[in-house]
């Protein structure tokens, strides 16, 4: 959408003005601002301010889970700052790679009711201070109770739905303008040595002086309205727009040369604020270029052999490449590398769909899609490898496809069907380790030459895709191992015994193909007897999953033999030390009597149980400690009684359901017991589901075990 779309959506522009005024009284240079659709798994970026389409293109769609400022806001639902360039290096290395510029930003997130409907990022040139103002703090802070409900009610209306590309805004300058035709103004710069020209906040010219238009060899009619190097070819290389960002983010004044073919050596300086870039230009000798004794900051002249056929600038294609290797480089499964692509490569190429295939069992198979309707997929989904297609015969030859129309791809593939209204293509061959792994396809609503040096950035970009799907497909092979091979580990039924009901989960923390050493086991030893168990072993490895296997053994089968609880440790732990596996497990061993309601507990420096009674009020049940299993072939487990009534609950739990970063063991352990007692007793299955969504994200893995004895209901229990 173009800046004067955004005035035509009367919905947007209470919204848009409130962003303008945020960005305005924080003092910032730039904003962006996102929304979050319900039930969405991505924000959308949907106006910004002063910034060029392509320079926000890397970050149009962020998944909540990117390592991005502002879905680290929206997930910690807390204001994120970025105070210098070596900041945002170490904390964000992909955002770095694409805007290795000097600038601080802050992300914060937009709530209103109690629900996250977006986020707000604020950029400040490179002169502002390391640290936020208490001032700039309390207008973010502002700004965002103002933006939170704007936005909810938009949620309520139509559900923030991204309306296409973003609104490009006028950022809210500092700066006045002044009038240049038949003034002072105009004569001043008339009068000054070379010549003069204006960029908006976009980068286009929005004034050429005479002189300007001839050191530069074109017409004022011709550059007005354009980006320099759409209007100049022979300025379409890297460094002249890595400077234009350079100056347009930092708003550090910056000074370089270039070459006008065939010789014409210029210089440039450009004096940057919000509204936009002044640009002096001027002519200069290479020799002072060069000289140590020159004065200002200058680079070599950049330089061009043959100028380019219009399509991505040569900048902009670089760093979509750059953002697109970062991105996949951090992909995981296949479904990832396909997210992740789509993400990249739409907004960054102009495509409005995108499918990736790839052989599966003799047929190709539809892995993933972006704009394109389900039903139409279905289509083309498990085709015969032989079928004469474009997505076939790229994996074939291992050469790109590009149709400009569909009679284009017609005469082609005379077999063609048009199924829908896109209106040109690029089939690409997805290669790795150098053969085929699939195909991509990206459609345009509007036709499309593709010229050259598009072509090559596109099959550039598929190729990492490639890559990145190759890796996608072996991690989740080996992800299925591991799980598999973890669920092999874990009991696959718990025993039923009259008068209890008894619950358990298990749940990684995100390791990917990591297997966790975390275990649970009941055991039932009588008709009114029975034992629970549950543990955690150091590592998350093949070995720490083997070791965990043989703790669970050694505890079920000292267990079943009518060893005591202390024993059953104790035993356990000296068959640990024996093994000398270089690794220790933590245990908690619990002994049920139902028919004399008592509980019998040893723990093996495992965290405490918590005990609900009927009346609701919760116990933390903790034995004496003893050290973990596999230490001291001497250690000794000591046993502590407590009562266990009809209508409790039981709760054994490993370190992932309560250890987070900066939170006191014992101030977790409490929340967790409140948690269960304000959780409907009746249904142990609803109070695992509270638990675990109170661990949103564990540090570790978890297991959780919950043994609930039948009793009378409680408004019962707590009248007897």
């Amino acid at each position: 959408m173009s800046q004067s779309d955004a005035t035509t959506d009367t919905a947007s522009e209470p919204v848009d003005t409130v962003l303008l005024d945020v960005v305005r009284e924080c003092g910032a240079s730039r904003g962006l601002l996102y929304v979050l659709p319900r039930n969405g798994d991505a924000l959308w970026l949907v106006a910004l301010t002063g910034t060029p389409r392509e320079m926000a293109v890397p970050w149009t769609r962020v998944g909540l889970a990117d390592t991005i400022p502002v879905a680290d806001a929206v997930r910690a639902g807390r204001l994120v700052w970025i105070g210098d360039m070596e900041d945002m290096a170490r904390r964000y290395p992909r955002t770095s790679l694409v805007l290795p510029y000097a600038f601080a930003l802050a992300a914060a997130p937009l709530a209103a009711r109690g629900s996250v409907v977006g986020g707000l990022v604020l950029l400040w040139p490179a002169a502002h201070p390391a640290r936020l103002s208490g001032a700039e703090r309390a207008a973010i802070d502002a700004g965002c109770r103002r933006l939170g409900p704007l936005l909810h009610r938009a949620a309520d209306r139509d559900g923030l739905r991204p309306r296409g590309e973003p609104r490009i805004l006028p950022h809210p300058s500092r700066a006045r303008a002044l009038r240049v035709e038949g003034s002072e103004q105009a004569a001043f710069i008339a009068r000054l040595p070379g010549g003069a020209c204006a960029l908006d906040d976009t980068g286009r010219f929005t004034f050429v002086t005479p002189e300007a238009s001839l050191l530069l060899g074109a017409d004022a009619d011709t550059l007005l309205g354009a980006l320099p190097w759409e209007a100049l070819p022979w300025m379409d290389v890297p460094e002249i727009e890595d400077h234009y960002r350079a100056t347009l983010v930092s708003e550090r004044p910056t000074t370089f040369s270039a070459v006008r073919p065939p010789d014409t050596r210029l210089t440039f300086a450009l004096y940057p604020d919000p509204s936009g870039i002044s640009v002096r230009i001027t002519r200069s000798d290479l020799r002072d270029e060069l000289s140590p004794t020159a004065g200002g900051s200058q680079s070599p002249p950049a330089r061009t052999t043959e100028p380019t056929a219009g399509g991505p600038s040569r900048a902009g294609s670089l760093y979509h490449l750059m953002h697109m290797a970062a991105t996949l480089t951090e992909a995981l499964g296949v479904q990832d590398v396909v997210d992740q692509a789509a993400d990249q490569l739409m907004p960054a190429l102009g495509a409005t769909a995108m499918a990736v295939m790839a052989p599966r069992g003799g047929r190709l198979r539809i892995l993933g899609h972006r704009g394109y309707d389900a039903e139409l997929m279905e289509r083309f989904d498990n085709l015969p490898l032989n079928a004469d297609t474009p997505a076939v015969r790229v994996m074939e030859t291992g050469s790109p496809h590009f149709f400009r129309s569909f009679s284009a791809l017609r005469r082609s593939y005379p077999a063609a069907v048009q199924f829908d209204d896109k209106a040109s293509w690029a089939f690409l061959p997805l290669i790795a380790s150098g053969r085929a792994v699939g195909s991509l396809v990206l459609a345009y609503d509007r036709p499309r030459q593709f010229p050259a040096t598009e072509r090559a950035v596109i099959t550039a970009l598929a190729g990492l895709v490639g890559q990145a799907l190759e890796r996608g497909r072996l991690y989740d092979t080996q992800f299925a191992v591991a799980h598999q091979l973890q669920a092999a580990l874990l009991p696959r039924h718990l025993p039923s015994l009259p008068g209890l009901r008894v619950t358990a989960r298990y749940r990684p923390a995100g390791h990917g193909v990591e297997v966790g050493g975390d275990f649970y086991d009941l055991i039932r030893l009588s008709d009114t007897t029975v034992a629970a168990a549950i543990g955690d072993v150091q590592g998350h490895d093949i070995d720490a999953a083997a070791l965990m296997g043989q703790v669970r053994t050694a505890v079920h089968s000292q267990a079943a033999a009518g060893a005591s609880p202390g024993d059953v440790l104790g035993r356990t732990n000296r068959l640990l030390v024996g093994l000398d596996p270089g690794r220790f497990a933590s245990c908690l061993y619990a002994h049920l009597d139902l028919g004399r309601h008592g509980l019998c507990l040893a723990s093996a420096g495992h965290p405490p149980a918590v005990l609900r009674h009927p009346d609701g009020h919760t116990d933390v049940l903790s034995p004496p400690p003893g050290l973990l299993l596999g230490i001291d072939h001497q250690a000794d487990y000591l046993a502590a009684e407590f009562p266990l009534h009809p209508g409790c609950d039981l709760v054994l739990y490993t370190d992932g359901l309560i250890e987070r970063p900066g939170v006191d063991l014992d101030d977790a352990i409490s929340a967790l017991a409140e948690l269960v007692a304000r959780t409907d007793p009746r249904d142990p299955d609803a109070l695992a589901d509270a638990l675990i969504r109170h661990a949103s994200d564990p540090a570790d893995d978890l297991a959780l075990l919950i043994v609930h004895l039948n009793g009378p209901p409680p408004d019962q229990a707590g009248a007897d």
